[in-house]
């Protein structure tokens, strides 16, 4: 059964009352026609399906609507809006995301709870509407109808463990029809179990991908599911204060042999994010791309807005218009290019640690859907005119270093006065820009056409490795992700760990998450799972004075309408 989504948030379902009253007549019963309620809405076999979709393409949204891209990355070592000689001050609200000083008044603490709650009301509504239905007179099998139920049941559970990861004290959506309130808090443990139990129950009634065929992008299967679980136990002695490693472990060996369907890692780095990645064996859950449809990565709350001023004409990609420096990597080097000494962050730096790295390689399209390197840095030519530089909107050429302060026009390898680097003083040329999604030219059959990979296999190779270093296990855990790390590097790379894991360390485990999982939305979750979000120190970051910014607060916007929710430790309504 194959299914197609367009690029809408949400389906509205309207209710039109036409009154006739005849004429002369005294009476005030009236007619109602054409009245569409949740007991007449499903007619037919495509409606059934129109309702199971409806939360998906909202689902795409949430990737990076909502603010949920930037404060799983802003917050952290990885990524920076800087005030850029006066753009993207926006009123403070990055410099605050930066340094962990945000109120309930920033819109994103708000329109994240609103963006995931309105995800898992819309799955359950859709389900409590297929739940009721006779499969029969729809045309439909018993095992249709129960795959869209546990579909469903996962997307709200994906959802809901999101919510729980930014806020932690959260409500459990199980019911809408007939609701009118949010239901209040439950606990941290009563959360965890409800994620736990819907994924377990969800899974036996759900496809593999490979029953799925070329239409398993976009869908939920028993991988996916699975694979929700591991996050799950990955992050339990977070969640609720007890190790899961052990139970985390079992379920990614379990994936990675196949018991949730046939999955394999890609041999280029840059496959799970090509063009024709909605087929990749990697990708366990994803979302379709598309010029002409839905591309939420693509959106300027992700990856179209982390470039340089007019970087577009780098890239030869004119359909969207102009790119924009809203995200950056932060710097590894001080203004006079030495390394800063702290440990965490300069995540370019990182990538240089192993200089024979394909990706270190400034990005470039090489046509027919291709391209090499990750990242843009130094001048950028045009695409279609090497002999011409790109510019800022300022002015000045572009030379994106990994450095942060006003340089303008200053040439590469000459000093610089002014030694300021902060947040609140960087110009258009500061921080390295990564472009994991290609970026292919205008008329290219791939532009803007790769799937977004929610969840790769990698993730469960570096989750199980991770189980295995904290088990003790380097050797195990150095083999694991050496099965990952291999295709960034030519062969017999001395850039791969020794089979003793001896180059494994905290921070070096930190460090290969970050390399390999690069602006994929989860750099936060990692930082607190490896306790140093709150004590570490990156550029322009000291520690904070205490940990309860791990949790979010919840926004004013939701409180003021929610009275029935109470506010999360040391934020105030």
């Amino acid at each position: 059964m194959k299914f197609k989504y367009k690029n809408r948030s949400k389906i509205a379902i309207c209710s039109f009352i036409v009154l006739l009253f005849t004429a002369g007549c005294t009476t005030l019963d009236e007619t109602l026609y054409d009245r569409i309620t949740n007991q007449n809405f499903l007619q037919t076999k495509e409606d059934v399906i129109r309702d199971f979709l409806r939360s998906f393409e909202h689902a795409y949204w949430t990737i990076q609507g909502g603010g949920l891209f930037l404060a799983q990355e802003l917050p952290t070592d990885e990524l920076m809006t800087p005030n850029r000689n006066g753009d993207w001050f926006d009123g403070g609200v990055y410099q605050r995301t930066h340094y962990h000083t945000w109120t309930i008044q920033d819109f994103y603490t708000s329109d994240m709870w609103n963006a995931l709650f309105q995800g898992a009301s819309l799955a359950t509504n859709s389900m409590e509407d297929i739940e009721k239905i006779d499969a029969a007179k729809f045309n439909l099998t018993e095992a249709e109808k129960a795959d869209f139920i546990a579909e469903l049941k996962t997307q709200r559970a994906w959802f809901h463990l999101r919510a729980f990861d930014l806020y932690r004290n959260i409500p459990l959506i199980t019911k809408v029809q007939g609701e009118s309130l949010t239901p209040t808090q439950s606990t941290p443990q009563e959360t965890f179990d409800f994620i736990k139990k819907e994924l377990l129950g969800a899974i036996p009634d759900l496809p593999t991908r490979e029953s799925l065929g070329s239409n398993a992008i976009g869908r939920w299967t028993k991988g996916g599911a699975a694979a929700l679980l591991v996050r799950l136990y990955l992050n339990a002695k977070v969640y609720i204060g007890q190790d899961k490693y052990t139970e985390c472990a079992a379920v990614c060996q379990d994936i990675i042999d196949g018991k949730y369907g046939t999955y394999a890692l890609e041999s280029r780095w840059d496959a799970p994010f090509d063009y024709n990645n909605s087929k990749s064996a990697e990708v366990i859950f994803g979302f379709p791309g598309t010029l002409s449809q839905t591309h939420w990565q693509y959106d300027g709350g992700m990856y179209f807005w982390m470039a340089p001023h007019q970087a577009q004409n780098f890239f030869g990609f004119t359909n969207f218009g102009n790119m924009n420096t809203r995200f950056a990597m932060q710097p590894g080097r001080n203004v006079d290019g030495v390394e800063y000494t702290f440990n965490l962050g300069k995540p370019f730096i990182k990538f240089q640690k192993y200089p024979d790295d394909f990706r270190l390689k400034k990005y470039k399209n090489l046509g027919n859907s291709t391209r090499e390197g990750m990242f843009l840095y130094g001048y950028l030519p045009y695409h279609s005119d090497p002999n011409k530089l790109v510019k800022s909107n300022r002015g000045y050429t572009i030379f994106a270093r990994d450095q942060v302060g006003w340089f303008k026009d200053l040439p590469p390898g000459e000093v610089l006065e002014d030694k300021e680097s902060n947040m609140n003083h960087a110009d258009d040329n500061s921080g390295i820009w990564p472009a994991k999604y290609p970026i292919y030219p205008t008329g290219d059959p791939g532009a803007i056409a790769s799937a977004y990979a929610e969840i790769r296999l990698a993730e469960v190779y570096y989750s199980l490795a991770e189980c295995k270093y904290r088990a003790g296990d380097k050797p195990g855990a150095a083999t694991l992700l050496n099965a990952v790390r291999k295709r960034n590097y030519p062969v017999g790379s001395p850039s791969l760990y020794a089979l003793s894991g001896s180059q494994l360390t905290d921070q070096e485990m930190l460090d290969e998450w970050g390399r390999e999982f690069l602006v994929e939305g989860r750099r936060r979750t990692d930082l607190i799972r490896w306790g140093v979000f709150n004590t570490g120190t990156w550029w322009d970051k000291q520690p904070d004075a205490d940990n309860h910014t791990q949790i979010y607060p919840i926004g004013q916007n939701v409180i003021r309408i929610s009275p029935q929710l109470n506010q999360n430790p040391g934020y105030d309504d």
